[in-house]
């Protein structure tokens, strides 16, 4: 059947019809977004299960109703979502276990087992390579591609391949963290280095982060040294001014205007308050209501600005599905918001 035919035959109201990512009939050839799938939390830091993200996603979705009151009909653009790919999957369980057995020296008082660093640094790079190549082939069809982790050092090669199409973009950060430390606990590749390593990308014109509030002296030096390149909303410093009487509309305006025209969007969940996303990694007190984010997102495209991609990252997976099914109604409406900043709506 057609792409129109399809979509003439499909009960939006209905049960989910497929075992694609929300339930949708599209494949690879109809979507217009492909979401990459990243299954990796080689170097995470506190608590481990963000690799089984893309999955947990993918079945809460089958429940995530299609009508999106923001854009009309936007299911009909299509989203399709990669096959989870099994070896890297495994090659992170194995480099995982590797790097817990590095850090447990330290909580132990031993020697830090710096023999185990190379592989794990090189494995970590070997994702990136992976993430960039299955980027490239997506983008080089004509798709518009959205990432879905696994640790937020996933996005790195999705970034480095965008590269290699724009001449300039900004990164929108939404997070808890700063992520701008220098190879956290020795990982190049650490998923609280991720900004850090995205700001050697030349054509990253300006890293904007929002919601920052917990950060270290090391982060506050790099801010400072990257000068107006690096510009940082802390949480505090927004609720203080809420508290004050400025809206989340004045607000917006103000971090819309720091963006270039070409804008990616970084979302680590636990950038919302951690009721939200209390199973991923590192939860910190503080952060966003889900229609915040959605409403500064939104007034980016609004503003005539482009979206050109964008990842989701850090969800914990839960025996409840709680903030796969956060996540699953996120990733749906971050992608329908990429599709209508890119024209396919």
């Amino acid at each position: 059947m057609t792409k129109a035919e399809i979509i003439a035959n499909f009960d939006i109201n209905g049960p989910a019809a497929s075992d694609n990512i929300f339930g949708l009939p599209f494949d690879e050839e109809q979507a217009e977004v492909i979401i990459l799938p990243v299954p990796w939390e080689v170097t995470v830091s506190y608590t481990a299960g963000t690799a089984g993200a893309p999955e947990a996603v993918k079945t809460a979705s089958l429940q995530v109703d299609l009508y999106d009151p923001a854009i009309k009909d936007a299911w009909q653009m299509g989203i399709w979502m990669a096959p989870i790919d099994e070896n890297l999957s495994q090659k992170s369980d194995e480099f995982r276990a590797n790097a817990e057995a590095y850090l447990d020296a330290f909580v132990d008082g031993k020697p830090p087992l710096t023999s185990a660093l190379p592989a794990i640094n090189t494995a970590c790079a070997e994702m990136v390579d992976w993430v960039k190549s299955q980027a490239l082939h997506y983008i080089n069809q004509g798709k518009i591609v959205a990432l879905l982790g696994g640790d937020h050092s996933t996005p790195l090669g999705f970034l480095q391949a965008l590269a290699t199409k724009h001449s300039g973009f900004g990164i929108l950060q939404i997070d808890a963290h700063a992520d701008l430390r220098i190879a956290y606990e020795d990982f190049e590749y650490s998923h609280a280095s991720i900004m850090y390593n995205a700001l050697k990308i030349p054509q990253v014109e300006k890293l904007v982060q929002v919601g920052i509030r917990d950060y270290c002296q090391e982060e506050v030096d790099v801010m400072h040294a990257e000068g107006k390149r690096v510009k940082t909303f802390f949480d505090r410093d927004l609720k203080h001014a809420q508290f004050a009487g400025k809206t989340w509309q004045v607000q917006v305006e103000e971090i819309v205007a720091e963006l270039p025209q070409n804008v990616f969007l970084s979302f680590d969940i636990d950038g919302l308050d951690p009721k939200l996303c209390p199973n991923t990694g590192t939860p910190v007190a503080g952060g966003f209501e889900t229609e915040q984010v959605l409403f500064l997102v939104e007034n980016v495209i609004a503003s005539g600005r482009k979206l050109i991609g964008f990842d989701l990252n850090e969800v914990g997976p839960s025996d409840d599905e709680w903030d796969a099914n956060v996540g699953a109604r996120l990733l749906y409406r971050l992608c329908n918001l990429l599709g209508k900043s890119n024209g396919k709506i």
